[in-house]
Parts: C-alpha cells; structure tokens; sequence
C-alpha cells in the first residue's frame, strides 16, 4: 500500500495571503513541498477582489508602518519580479498619494502619526487647513484641524496582485488544490491532517490558516479562539456631477474613503457596528443615506453625485484590536501558523506579512520586519496592541 504524502506545509485558504505566503515559503526554502487548498479558484467572494486595492504609510504601529513601506515598494516591482516566462504581472499602480484628514479632537493622533512615520523615513506632510483648501480647492475645511498628506501612497489592482503572486508560486512549484477544509486533527501535540469536503485528506508538517473571513473557523476546527469575524461593507463607483479636482485617497476618522478612478471616483464609509456575517447583499440605499452626506459635505461638488455601481465584500476584523495576527500557536499546536485579522489592510500588508510569516516558519525567527507583537499571545493574554490612527 502505498504512504500517503505529507507536505511540508499547507496552506488554507487561496486568497492574497495564501498565494503570497506560498510564494515566500518557496523562495525561502525552495526545496519545500508546499500545497495552497482554495474552495474557489473562481474567487467570487474573496475579498483581495472586493477591496479598493489601496496602500499607504499612514499609520501609527511601527509594524504597519514599516510593513507599508516594503510591502509598496515590493508592489511598484511587482509587474517584474513576478513574471513567468517572459510573462509580466501587471497591477496597474498609481502612485496617488493618500490624505487623512481629522477635525480638532484627532489632531493630536495624526501628529504623533506623523513622528513615527517620519522615524522611519516616510515621505509625509501635515497641512493645516488652509493648505488644504490651497492643495485641494473644493474641500470643506472649516471643521478641520489639518490632515496628513503622503504623495507616495497609492492603490493598485488587487485581482492582478492576487493572480500574479498565484502564477508565480505555481512555476515555482506550489501546488493548488481546489477543495474546502472541513477539519483538522491532531496527533499529540501537533496538527496532523487536514480533512477536505472531497472526502480525501491532507498531512502535512505545518498548517497556515490563511482563510481571510473564514480563519475565525479554520482556528475553531483546531481548537483555538481565533478572535477574526467577517464584517460586510459596501465599495462604490460614482461620479462628481460637477467639475472637480482629481483627488487623493481620502479618509476620515468616520471611516469615510475614497480615491479616483477613471472620470469618476470609487469608495465608501464602513459601518463599524454592522452586524458580523457572511452577508453578500448589496443595500443598494447605503450610498445615498451615508455616503452621499458624508461626501458632499466635504465636497460640495459631490452634492449632484450619481452612483452607478454598489458591490459588497468582506473585512476581516480582528475584534481584539484590528490588527493582524501573524505566528503560530505557541505551547499548543506549535505547527498551526495564521495571518488573518488584517481589518481591511490585507491587500496592502500581504508582501511584507507573507514574508515575515515565512521567515518564521523557515528560519524560526523574523529577519526583517520584527513582527512579534502580532503574535497570537496577545490574544490569550487579551492584551490589545491597537492602532492609534484612522483604521
């Protein structure tokens, strides 16, 4: 009878942090036998394809801030460092810049921001509000006390991100599984196997749960609490109706954003106390009860906007302290790796993340972005390590 295989490391869930990870595991340990399982090769509800494929330096956590600054960098070479074959991945980056903006009672958070920001070499600018009213024309900025400004931010094409890390993990010989993960189980003190909804099974050495949304559900079938819940929120495509400067990535402290694209503009504002659920519905009302006000008070020339598409997805929230959670389950299942609970900044953070969880798994230890207080201890402990800017 022939032994069943048993892979060095398999990975659940197929979205951006499966495919990266997979990509930094291979380059790290080329000799690796690593398989990727994904239920939907399609992606129809991953949210890498729902998101608005923003990344910025904006942050206060010198984690996020140094993971933004190589994971952006990695993103401009990205057409290259991924082709195959002569074949180049295409993201379609635009260097836009991003710009938070806070009325008096946030200012002082975006000047602490700013300092950590600047420590670690970040080109940003603070604008009290009448450079604000200079550098954009249309802006309301009467109840502002000034916002933060980082021309070298931008978005990019989350699909052509997510396929081009896939493509180039497959030439390097990762393998790809199309099947849902409906169990795990042990053996002493470690995961052993992965039961599939085929019916068949997968060994392996280690187990990264990597399932976005779903990781809360993954870490249950192991046994552990996994703080990830799904929160839906809506993405929008409109268009100013009257004539209006082209505009940065916009945000708020009322989680209002939104950014260019094309003749018309594409975001929206998160509910934070939406219910959480694998809810899909579009609220085709939402732009117009919350959105709408939210913009054209900022911008008067949004007042005639017109919204011609809605689509929903999905965050991911950490609902300890919305960040992330990279490392394995230390003193229990030493094998079981995550990095879920990025809270809307997966895309952004997926290089830099995918990498120092590789580094962890090959190496045992991070080499380049110390990023151990994202670890799952924090969560056993409930101690949270919040971030203090706009989420």
């Amino acid at each position: 009878m022939q032994q069943q295989k048993t892979w060095d490391a398999a990975i659940i869930g197929g979205g951006i942090m499966g495919c990266s990870t997979a990509y930094f595991l291979k380059t790290l340990a080329p000799g690796l036998e690593v398989c990727v399982i994904e239920p939907d090769p399609t992606y129809e509800f991953c949210s890498t394809l729902r998101a608005s494929g923003g990344a910025r330096r904006l942050f206060s956590c010198p984690e996020n801030i140094a993971m933004s600054n190589w994971s952006i960098e990695f993103i401009k070479a990205f057409p290259q460092a991924m082709a195959v074959e002569g074949r180049e991945a295409p993201v379609d980056w635009v260097e836009g810049g991003y710009l938070f903006i806070v009325p008096p009672e946030g200012m002082g958070i975006l000047e602490l921001s700013h300092a950590a920001q600047l420590a670690q070499g970040c080109e940003v600018e603070l604008l009290s509000p009448a450079q604000l009213k200079e550098r954009f024309p249309s802006m309301h900025v009467d109840d502002l006390a000034g916002g933060s400004h980082s021309p070298r931010d931008g978005w990019c094409d989350p699909n052509g991100l997510l396929q081009g890390f896939k493509r180039k993990a497959a030439s390097l010989g990762v393998t790809f599984l199309q099947d849902r993960v409906t169990g795990l189980a042990a053996q002493g003190a470690a995961l052993a196997s992965a039961q599939l909804a085929s019916g068949s099974e997968i060994r392996a050495t280690h187990f990264v749960n990597a399932a976005g949304a779903w990781s809360g559900q993954v870490a249950d079938m192991a046994g552990m609490r996994l703080p990830v819940s799904p929160l839906r929120r809506f993405e929008h495509y409109f268009t100013a109706g009257n004539l209006i400067e082209r505009l940065p990535y916009v945000k708020d402290m009322a989680r209002l954003a939104f950014r260019s694209e094309g003749q018309g503009f594409s975001g929206g504002l998160v509910d934070g106390e939406e219910q959480r659920g694998f809810d899909f519905e579009v609220d085709h009302d939402y732009f117009e009860r919350a959105v709408w006000p939210a913009i054209a008070h900022r911008f008067p020339p949004f007042e005639a906007a017109r919204c011609h598409r809605t689509w929903s997805g999905l965050y991911e929230v950490c609902e300890l302290d919305g960040n992330p959670v990279i490392g394995n389950w230390a003193g229990r299942a030493e094998n079981f790796w995550t990095i879920a609970g990025f809270s809307g900044h997966g895309m952004m953070h997926a290089p830099a993340a995918a990498r120092g969880l590789a580094e962890l798994m090959v190496h045992g230890a991070f080499r380049s972005i110390d990023l151990s207080r994202f670890g799952y201890a924090r969560i056993e402990r409930g101690e949270p390590y919040r971030e203090a800017g706009i989420l």
